[in-house]
């Protein structure tokens, strides 16, 4: 396959022959949802990458819904927090697996800072539950408890640190038979093997397929709604060279800007009703 000729329906043909990949429609979202999305107390810069996250498809395509206990794994600044926590709020437990203390020191700031604003602001987030995920801590939730697990362009970062497997193994002991696994990240280029420190950023979409069949759950469908076909994910500082990283600056940050965030696949995957 040409890789600059990725648009979204040419990717999905090909991957689709490549590894038995089921391209899903996405469903309406339902009125609380977009209530969520529409709250005018999101942050300001958050919304404006709406566009590229699309909040309201990926979580209607991995089936959110009232009542469920919610994981989302390393929520960062809290982009996905500012949706999940309130939705959930009333009706459904949102859990938040967050990076362990003392691996990074960039990473310990910006969640001491996102736990300050979650839990100083209840009336507005709910009840949230703080857990961690990162080498020897991968229990994000007990066992059997969770309906959803939700991840966002985090695969890569522990596929590097080396523990991409324990991950997603911890995922499938948290999560209810039946629960759902929802993984978006950048998608590689299937012209080329799989680094498996994807130091680039980028993960090949039937790689991370065949890691979490390995850990044992069932692959449902992908969506290709975060598809972008002009990410040739060939740049000089890797998938953070594209918004909203910038890593070269104003070197070509025309050019970067037009081209957008990178190419993500959304997988959705099942953990066996045995």
């Amino acid at each position: 396959m040409n890789h600059l000729l990725r648009g979204a329906a040419t990717l999905a043909i090909a991957l689709g022959t490549l590894a038995g990949i089921a391209t899903a429609n996405v469903p309406e979202a339902d009125p609380a949802l977009a209530h969520a999305i529409a709250d005018p107390a999101r942050t300001p810069k958050f919304v404006a990458r709406d566009p590229y996250r699309h909040p309201a498809e990926e979580l209607t395509f991995f089936g959110l819904k009232p009542g469920m206990t919610v994981v989302e794994v390393w929520p960062g600044a809290g982009y996905w927090t500012e949706i999940l926590g309130p939705y959930l709020k009333t009706s459904g437990h949102y859990i938040a697996a967050v990076t362990v203390t003392g691996e990074s020191k960039e990473e310990d700031e910006q969640t001491k800072a996102w736990k300050l604003r979650v839990t100083k602001d209840k009336d507005r987030f709910g009840p949230v539950t703080f857990t961690e995920l990162g080498k020897g801590h991968f229990e994000v939730a007990p066992a059997g408890s969770a309906d959803l697990i939700v991840t966002f362009r985090n695969l890569h970062n522990w596929m590097d640190s080396g523990y991409a497997e324990q991950a997603l193994k911890g995922f499938y002991t948290a999560l209810k038979p039946g629960g759902i696994l929802g993984i978006e990240d950048h998608r590689a280029r299937m012209d080329r093997p799989q680094d498996p420190k994807a130091r680039s950023g980028y993960v090949r979409q039937d790689y991370a397929i065949e890691l979490a069949r390995k850990a044992g759950f069932e692959f449902v469908g992908a969506s290709e709604v975060a598809a972008n076909p002009k990410d040739t994910t060939d740049w000089p500082q890797g998938v953070w060279t594209l918004p909203p990283v910038l890593a070269l600056g104003d070197k070509d940050r025309a050019k970067y800007l037009a081209i957008g965030e990178s190419d993500r696949f959304v997988l959705k995957f099942r953990k066996p009703v045995h």
